[in-house]
């Protein structure tokens, strides 16, 4: 839906429901298709949002359901009653059913769950860690022996018509239910009916385990253009799969987690979130900000005296900090990007710090180059506050702060490049490493070393 209709849809809907107008906002919501409905719903004002969801047909609030966040997810079924709730899980497939069961209380899931349709399925995904492809998978499936022919697999297709909503492919599993390969549903159209499955299935499977997380799963859907994956447990045995819907809210929710933490926020932030749990998100990185900058304040304020004995250096202060800071975030984010996408490059630690620091050289060379420049041109054209500035050397500024500005650019590439590699290699995610803490740690290394070769190069011929 475009923006600028969920706009106007928006106030449409706050004034009808404001007014006690339910069905009027029912049927201006009719025929809508859920996923914009859920869009809607998280930009409602709670209240509202709660309201019209009370209002929509089980089956419809399901498809919904399963498109909202967590927030939203807990406030709207914190007043639904037992039967309701129990209409609106049979609705959906047991992977959804699994989610959203997970996000009720303890005593609501034991009343809910033995009166569920699915409650053996919906049990059993709920034991697995959410954040793995046991988590993620569905039960609901098509899975044939490998001695039926094209014709028997057809109509096992079609008994399962009500429950397989997405069919892509038609596992072939033996006796025991161990995976032996598929067939694809082209194939199964261009094979003639009396054709054995064992003979035209497809014996080069790719499979993950229940407990392979959700990142490897779908970078190996990804990697293989796969839009169904087996789920096998440790005896190798069918026990459901991951469809490319599934790996698509994988890779959203990733994307948007990792891009939270380069922000400073801990990566759980949602839209429909209350203030509370926003500000305990945002909070702890700010602190820690706050506490990277008090400490470059006292790093300046222990060169006082070099300051003092030449105030110009003052000048170059946010240079530095800032060039520090965008240099080592350049190199951390590159680093991030390629450790989620798992790429095995990207964990050569010695490889990929080569090429950044080769990349920092040429670019730190033309950045001092540019700062040299800048500093002797600006001295040409006497700007007034260089009277001040107690005898400041033009070409030995200009060479020093070009030094300077070289050496952190280096040191802040080589910074960015480990620290992410060092907490992949902790088991830590290394989206951690960037944002405010590679920034702070330059700004802090950039100062240090700035007033060092101030102190060193410039300071004794001023």
């Amino acid at each position: 839906m475009p923006a600028a209709l969920q706009g106007a849809l928006l106030e449409e809907l706050t004034d009808l429901l404001d007014s006690g107008r339910l069905d009027s906002a029912l049927a201006r919501v009719e025929g809508l298709h859920h996923a914009d409905l859920a869009r809607v719903l998280s930009n409602l004002p709670r209240a509202d949002a709660e309201t019209l969801f009370v209002g929509l047909d089980a089956p419809f609030a399901a498809e919904v359901l399963a498109e909202i966040d967590d927030a939203l997810c807990e406030a709207l079924l914190e007043d639904v009653g037992q039967e309701r709730l129990t209409r609106l899980l049979n609705a959906l497939d047991s992977d959804d059913a699994a989610d959203v069961m997970a996000r009720l209380p303890q005593p609501m899931q034991s009343l809910v769950l033995p009166r569920l349709q699915d409650a053996e399925a919906v049990k059993g995904l709920m034991k697995y860690d959410e954040e793995t492809a046991g988590g993620i998978m569905a039960k609901e499936l098509v899975a044939v022996s490998p001695a039926w022919t094209i014709s028997e697999a057809t109509e096992e297709v079609r008994r399962n018509r009500e429950t397989v909503e997405e069919l892509y492919v038609i596992f072939v599993v033996d006796d025991d239910r161990r995976l032996e390969g598929f067939v694809s549903i082209k194939r199964m159209l261009l094979s003639p009916s009396d054709a054995l499955i064992g003979d035209v299935m497809e014996r080069n499977v790719h499979t993950v385990t229940t407990s392979t997380d959700q990142e490897e799963a779908v970078r190996i859907m990804e990697r293989y253009d796969l839009i169904s994956l087996a789920v096998v447990d440790e005896q190798h045995r069918l026990v459901g799969r991951v469809t490319i819907d599934d790996a698509v809210d994988v890779i959203r929710e990733e994307a948007e987690e990792d891009y939270q933490r380069l922000s400073g926020i801990t990566g759980d932030e949602e839209p429909s979130a209350s203030v509370g749990r926003i500000t305990r998100g945002r909070l702890p990185w700010l602190m820690l900000g706050m506490a990277g900058a008090a400490f470059a304040g006292t790093v300046i304020g222990y060169f006082e005296e070099t300051i003092r004995q030449a105030s110009i250096l003052a000048a170059f202060i946010p240079v530095v900090m800032a060039m520090a800071g965008n240099a080592g975030i350049q190199s951390s984010a590159i680093m991030v990007q390629g450790l989620a996408s798992g790429n095995p490059w990207s964990s050569n630690i010695l490889r990929r710090l080569s090429k950044e620091v080769l990349v920092a050289t040429i670019n730190g060379t033309a950045l001092a180059l540019v700062l040299a420049l800048i500093v002797v041109l600006v001295f040409m054209l006497g700007a007034d506050f260089l009277s001040e500035s107690g005898g400041a050397q033009p070409v030995r500024l200009a060479a020093t702060a070009a030094l300077s500005l070289f050496v952190v650019i280096l040191i802040a590439a080589a910074v960015g490049t480990t620290i992410p590699l060092v907490l992949h290699r902790a088991g830590i995610d290394p989206a951690l490493a960037t944002g405010p803490f590679i920034t702070t740690s330059n700004d802090i290394i950039g100062l240090v070393v700035f007033f060092v070769l101030a102190a060193t190069l410039y300071l004794p011929f001023v």
